[in-house]
């Protein structure tokens, strides 16, 4: 047929017009004799087909692949000091059934469902199975969360032996005796040839999603770690690009989805840049039986938990601050208009102008003093602060808690001095310079001391795996415009252990670029209940009029 045709071929009755490179291409692919290594043979029986074509299951492989996507539940470990919901009980069974097959796992259940514990139940089943005797379990989490763990694990599981490798003076004695080794994503980016020489039985990483790009020098120190078992742990496996989810479950099962590559033409594109709805449940076919991810709002997950109330809260600028706003603005606009598209270098050097102006007009927008650094400490000065005090007096009213995030530290900086000076009552301040015994101190004391009533949190430091239930309010003092990131600070509070409806106050300055870019930002929330969301980047890309009627004050 490739030598005879010219374009036209005749199939049946029909004439089918073919090209000569798409006859050579379907040529290649039926006349190839390599065989499928193991992985893509189990991702064509779990999609049930293979390169678009259905396929047939025998018995026996459809009974494999019936044991694969369904398990028996496991009786508890006896050294579990809590009573797990049911689905807490279906997630440990799944856990530990995976590693018995030598499957890894990504336990991607919704922040607040209690992940710790369903995986600190699976730790403790490994230790009365007796497999933690020459091999031991390392737990890698964010710095903030270390004690958590240590917390977590005397609470819960009372008989496993725990040790914090952190900080300056860490080592690992020939003595110490331990079920549990805690440590940092940091310390492991350092210390990861010294970590891999040793036996572990499992590596359990919490907030997985620093992993999320394969090429960071932190991923690749975590991939070189070698243990029988391997667990993600990410209230959000996605926050950008399925390429983060390929990271996740690449690190947890190597080759399960193929090469980054493989995964980007089967998946990634398809999903992505066309919406194919198709694919995306294909993807959750294949990984369902080593990605397991339940949702707060499920009420058949979990029905004593209190509603999440979410409200956009609209300031209006100050007239000071609206008159330095357009000023900025039109500066900014200048700049960008003058920049000849011309090669690559001219686009880059005008996406950062363009980023550059977002960062100021946010800052302006949430005080002129972040922007201006002229230490005119004056509430009136910002719409935004008029706002917060509004909110803050009914919350304290109320003899209610709130927490209050902002992705700015310079700006939890002045929303302190600014609350002190109100309300005559210094709110507490979790941001990335707090010691660790600082932050642990301030959690515990907000959680449960009737005075600390405000907390201040940087989002990148405080935006996951704490629990702060005590809080009944989350106010977003400004907005990360990424949904994912988001959802993750306000589970802060709305989790398990929570027993009042929680508030979310989005805090957005009307007429500007925050109220139009936040509209966008809802549109294109969701794909396949996946969330592929955005940051701030693609703003860089637009057009001068575009940007224009973006930024401009209406």
């Amino acid at each position: 047929m490739l030598k005879q045709s010219d374009g036209l071929i005749k199939f049946k009755t029909n004439y089918i017009y073919v090209k000569k490179e798409e006859l050579e291409k379907i040529y290649k692919h039926f006349s190839e004799t390599k065989e499928l290594n193991a992985f893509q043979l189990l991702r064509a029986a779990l999609g049930g087909e293979y390169q678009g074509a259905k396929i047939a299951l025998t018995e026996e492989v459809q009974a494999l692949i019936d044991e694969l996507t369904n398990f028996k539940e496991i009786p508890m470990p006896k050294g579990i000091v809590a009573e797990l919901r049911p689905y807490q009980k279906r997630g440990y069974s799944w856990l530990y059934r995976n590693s018995r097959i030598g499957f890894g796992s990504v336990m991607a259940d919704d922040m607040g469902l209690g992940k710790t514990l369903q995986v600190i139940a699976v730790i403790q089943k490994y230790k009365e199975d007796g497999l933690l005797g020459k091999q031991k379990v390392m737990v890698v989490a964010p710095t903030g969360l270390l004690s958590n763990w240590e917390a977590e694990m005397r609470k819960f599981a009372p008989s496993l032996t725990s040790k914090i490798y952190h900080g300056t003076n860490r080592k690992i004695d020939a003595a110490d005796d331990f079920d549990v080794l805690i440590t940092s994503y940091g310390v492991i980016r350092s210390d990861a040839k010294e970590l891999k020489k040793r036996n572990w039985h499992s590596l359990i990483i919490d907030e997985a999603q620093n992993i999320k790009n394969s090429q960071t020098e932190q991923t690749k120190a975590i991939r070189t770690i070698p243990a029988s078992n391997f667990i993600a742990m990410s209230g959000t496996p996605v926050e950008n690009r399925l390429s983060e989810l390929w990271s996740i479950m690449d690190y947890s099962n190597r080759g399960l989805l193929g090469s980054i590559k493989e995964f980007n033409d089967t998946y990634g594109n398809p999903i992505q840049l066309n919406n194919d709805f198709k694919i995306a449940e294909k993807l959750k076919k294949v990984t369902a039986p080593f990605l397991m991810r339940r949702l707060k709002t499920d009420k058949s997950i979990i029905s004593d938990l209190p509603d999440k109330i979410e409200m956009d809260c609209f300031a209006s600028l100050a007239k000071d601050q609206a008159s330095l706003y357009e000023k900025t603005l039109q500066k900014a606009m200048q700049e960008i208009e003058g920049i000849t598209l011309s090669d690559s270098k001219s686009l880059f050097v005008r996406q950062g102008l363009v980023l550059q102006m977002i960062l100021a007009l946010k800052q302006i927008c949430n005080h002129p003093t972040q922007f201006l650094k002229n230490k005119a400490m004056d509430a009136s000065l910002s719409g935004k602060m008029e706002l917060l005090f509004d909110k803050l007096d009914s919350i304290a009213d109320s003899n209610e808690k709130v927490l209050i995030f902002s992705q700015f530290t310079e700006m939890g900086g002045l929303l302190k001095h600014f609350i002190a000076e109100r309300y005559k009552e210094e709110p507490l301040f979790y941001h990335g310079g707090s010691a660790l015994k600082q932050r642990n101190e301030m959690v515990h004391n907000f959680q449960n001391n009737r005075a600390d009533k405000i907390f201040i949190l940087s989002l990148k430091a405080a935006g996951t795996g704490l629990n702060l239930t005590a809080a009944n309010h989350v106010i977003h003092y400004d907005l990360w415009w990424n949904p994912a990131v988001e959802a993750q600070a306000t589970d802060r509070a709305y989790r398990i252990g929570q027993k009042s409806n929680v508030m979310v106050h989005r805090f957005i300055v009307k007429n500007t670029f925050e109220e139009r870019i936040n509209e966008m930002i809802q549109q294109k929330k969701n794909l396949a209940e996946m969330t592929v969301a955005t940051g701030e980047n693609w703003i860089g890309n637009l057009s001068n009029t575009e940007l224009k009627n973006i930024f401009s004050m209406t």
